[in-house]
């Protein structure tokens, strides 16, 4: 299984003071064309595009056309690593788009290779003419994997774009290479001050608003959606002054569980600690450079949460940025799964606190429930028996089934509900919580046995083909309907702000009336006490206490 994004907000300072109104971002320019992808591929030919760099040959296939492994910035190599990603230089042979890039390196293998030259997006459009309409919707979708694992390659998004939008996805730095902060960095003269990974997504997005009209999408209506990391990412730009006006919409999916990032200080800290432990006391910006990169992946810490407060990138942690309004307001889809927690805890993990930690026991038995939460939140025993009390032993089928349950609701559901409260201050918020107990498990077995319920990366088949998933999985008629009626939604949301369909009323969330859906089968339906379900009410107060 991917290792999946690290890092867990404080839920008091995420429900903090929040004010104001909406207001939307300006659209951006974007180049003429007259002839898109998809009618260039009419006539079922390989189809040819002008962009700004040069012409690419993609491929036709039966719902549209691809185009694979385009590169949107220069090989982040030599002199380049750890800068921010630099201009692609320019081709005039037509460029073959018909395999994937290989990805950025990671642990695991993966079928296209890996090196460090990987800044590759793939864009997919739905077979017909968009250029007669003005542009479909552009989706754009940022992987998960914990900002240590993952490709754009993972998600096949056929289906979705044959709702009506063009979908890009896209591969950016990840681990050290791509979240390494470091004084060497910040002062040298390309003026890179880290977060590398995040500026690479901008790149992206910059290479989608000079190119993507030319591949029938509208370079004025962007939405990005991410997972996971990809979520929390999304939440990133947001927050981002350099991404203002790079995207019009935005969807986060289990991304809310890190709303506060660290300082730069402490990021730069263990930047050092890293370079130690790489073989370059001098703390050199050659000698890092020139660190094999198998031995930057070998040392990427487990425990390492990308992202900091570098005032460049990001000015705040995301959290306060959304809470204070000072963000690039746009209208809103958030939401989580219904227990994100129970796939880490099939694997003795947990993601809380900033990391992802080893639990004492893969056996939660009655006997270790009290001093287990007690070690996952840093907490005395004594607090860690007032969780327990909230969650009695008696009302679960099993200890492993109750530490589930209080893991998920403390470092994904609240967390959520929090940034819905916030964000449904200043933009117009859309909530959900995916509840289908019976979604197949792609990735790892689950081990905690009835009752089932929804984890993380749950979602994802139902939105994207998933086609290096480690197991196989197939959908039931009413899971098909569920995953037509969702990828349905989240094309009408980038096409309008809004995600209702005919097969789906998909209310507005306000503080006033905290409506949220249930996604689910045999049909979805408004849920109106997550905050009660979840008991976001005592996580708040129990933040309030720290860590003692």
């Amino acid at each position: 299984m991917k290792r999946i994004a690290l890092s867990i907000a404080s839920l008091a300072a995420a429900i903090a003071v929040l004010v104001a109104c909406w207001a939307s971002i300006a659209p951006a320019a974007h180049a003429e064309t007259t002839t898109t992808a998809a009618a260039s591929s009419a006539a079922g030919d390989a189809p040819i595009v002008e962009t700004a760099d040069g012409p690419v040959r993609g491929v036709a296939t039966p719902a549209g056309v691809e185009f694979r492994g385009i590169p949107y910035a220069a090989p982040p190599t030599g002199e380049l690593r750890w800068t921010p990603p630099q201009p692609v230089t320019a081709w005039s042979d037509t460029r073959e788009a018909a395999a994937f890039a290989p990805v950025c390196p990671q642990g695991p293998p993966s079928p296209w290779g890996q090196s460090e030259d990987c800044l590759y997006l793939n864009v997919t459009a739905p077979a017909g003419d968009a250029a007669s309409v003005g542009g479909l919707p552009v989706i754009v979708y940022i992987h998960g994997g914990g900002f240590s694992y993952g490709e754009g390659a993972d998600y096949d998004p056929a289906k979705l774009a044959s709702e009506g939008a063009v979908v890009v996805t896209f591969n950016y730095r990840l681990g050290l290479l791509g979240f390494l902060a470091h004084p060497a960095f910040t002062a040298s003269p390309s003026g890179a001050t880290g977060n590398f990974g995040y500026q690479d997504q901008q790149a992206a997005l910059r290479w989608v608003q000079q190119n993507i009209g030319r591949f029938g999408g509208n370079p004025r209506n962007v939405t990005i959606v991410g997972h996971s990391a990809g979520g929390l990412s999304v939440l990133a730009q947001l927050a981002s002054p350099g991404a203002k006006g790079l995207f019009h919409r935005a969807v986060i999916q289990a991304g809310a569980f890190a709303l506060e990032q660290q300082s730069l200080a402490t990021a730069e800290q263990a930047g050092q600690a890293s370079a130690v432990a790489l073989g370059c006391a001098d703390q050199s910006a050659e000698c890092l450079r020139n660190v094999p990169v198998d031995a930057l992946v070998a040392n990427a810490q487990p425990s390492f949460t990308p992202g900091y407060v570098d005032g460049e990138v990001l000015r705040e942690s995301v959290g306060s940025a959304v809470a204070s309004g000072r963000f690039n307001r746009v209208p809103i889809i958030n939401g989580t799964n219904t227990q994100e927690e129970r796939i880490f805890t099939t694997l003795g993990l947990s993601v809380t606190k900033g990391a992802t930690i080893q639990l004492p026991s893969l056996n939660i038995d009655a006997s270790s429930y009290v001093s287990t939460i007690a070690t996952n939140f840093g907490i005395s025993t004594t607090k860690a028996a007032v969780i327990a009390a909230v969650y009695p032993l008696s009302k679960y089928a099993t200890p492993a089934h109750a530490f589930a349950t209080l893991n998920s609701d403390a470092n994904f559901s609240c967390p959520a509900y929090a940034l819905d409260i916030a964000a449904s201050r200043y933009v117009p918020t859309f909530a959900y919580e995916f509840n289908d107990a019976l979604a197949p498990q792609r990735d790892v077995p689950d081990a905690l046995g009835e009752p089932l319920a929804a984890t993380h990366q749950s979602e994802l088949q139902y939105l994207f083909d998933l086609p290096n998933a480690s197991f196989p999985g197939a959908l039931s008629a009413d899971q098909e309907q569920l995953a037509s009626n969702m990828r349905a939604a989240w094309v009408q949301f980038a096409a309008t702000g809004a995600p209702s369909t005919d097969a789906v009323s998909w209310p507005t969330f306000t503080t006033l009336n905290p409506r949220m859906l249930s996604l689910d089968t045999p049909a979805s339906e408004v849920e109106k006490d997550f905050a009660s379900t979840h008991k976001c009410g005592f996580w708040a107060a129990a933040a309030l206490f720290g860590n003692h």
